[in-house]
C-alpha cells in the first residue's frame, strides 16, 4: 500500500509538472508525444535491419555453441580416458579443454559483448535510422509549434494520453520525405509491408516484416537531443 502511494504521489507530481509547464507556455504550444515502437515498426528500413541482426546473432552463436560443444567433447572423453593417462598427460589434457573453453569465451565476447561486433552492427545500421527519426520530429514540432514531445515507449509514466496528442503518424509522414516509410492506412504493430517514398505516395514492396524477427533487438527508443 505504502508503495502505491508513493506511485500515486509520483505520478501527480509529474502531471503537475505538466499542467504548470502547459500554464507558463500558454496557448501557443503544447505537448504531444509519440511512440517510438509503432514509429519503427512501421519502417521497413528498419525492418530490414533487424533481420539482418537476428541472421547474424544466430550465425555466431552457432559459432560460439560450437566451440563450447568441442569443450565438453574433450572434457567427457578425458573422464573415460584419465584412468589410463600419466600426471604429465592429464595435465597437458586439462589444459588443452581450459585454452578451448578460454578460446570460446573470448569468442562470445568478440560477437556479443558490450562493445562486441553484434553491438557494432547495431549501431551501423540503427543509429542512422534514428538520426532521420529525430530529424523528422524535430523538423514536425517546429512547424507544428510543439514544445516538448515525449516518447509513450521509453517507460516513462503517464497516466493518460489523449490520441488528439499523438503525432506518431505525422513524424511517419515526415520521415516519408527521406526514405521508406508504411502508408498511414496501412499502418499498424506487428506488421509493415506497403511502404511510401513521401507526399507522392509512391508504393513500393519492402524485403522485410517490421514485426518479425525482434527478439534480440526489441525495441530502440528514437534519442533525444537537447
Amino acid at each position: 500500500m505504502k508503495a502505491f502511494k508513493t506511485l500515486i504521489l509520483t505520478a501527480a507530481l509529474v502531471c503537475g509538472g505538466i499542467l504548470t509547464a502547459n500554464a507558463q507556455l500558454g496557448g501557443g504550444q503544447k505537448i504531444v508525444y509519440v511512440d517510438s515502437e509503432y514509429i519503427m515498426e512501421n519502417i521497413p528500413e528498419y525492418g530490414d535491419a533487424q533481420e539482418e541482426l537476428n541472421a547474424l546473432s544466430d550465425k555466431w552463436q552457432k559459432e560460439v555453441k560450437a566451440v563450447y560443444d568441442k569443450v565438453s567433447e574433450m572434457y567427457s572423453k578425458y573422464q573415460t580416458e584419465m584412468l589410463l593417462l600419466s600426471e604429465d598427460q592429464k595435465r597437458a589434457r586439462e589444459q588443452a579443454i581450459v585454452d578451448k573453453e578460454q578460446e570460446a569465451k573470448n569468442l562470445q565476447m568478440q560477437y556479443f559483448g558490450a562493445e562486441g561486433q553484434l553491438y557494432q552492427k547495431r549501431t551501423e545500421l540503427i543509429q542512422p535510422i534514428q538520426e532521420k527519426v529525430y530529424t523528422a520530429m524535430k523538423e514536425v514540432a517546429q512547424t507544428k509549434n510543439y514544445a516538448f514531445i515525449l516518447d509513450l515507449a521509453s517507460g516513462t509514466s503517464v497516466l493518460y494520453a489523449s490520441d488528439k496528442n499523438d503525432i506518431s503518424d505525422d513524424v511517419l509522414d515526415q520521415l516519408g520525405n527521406v526514405m521508406q516509410t508504411v502508408r498511414r492506412e496501412n499502418r499498424h504493430k506487428g506488421s509493415a509491408a506497403t511502404a511510401t517514398g513521401g507526399s507522392k505516395g509512391t508504393t513500393t514492396s519492402t524485403k522485410g516484416n517490421t514485426g518479425s524477427n525482434q527478439s534480440n533487438t526489441k525495441s530502440v527508443p528514437v534519442k533525444t537531443k537537447k
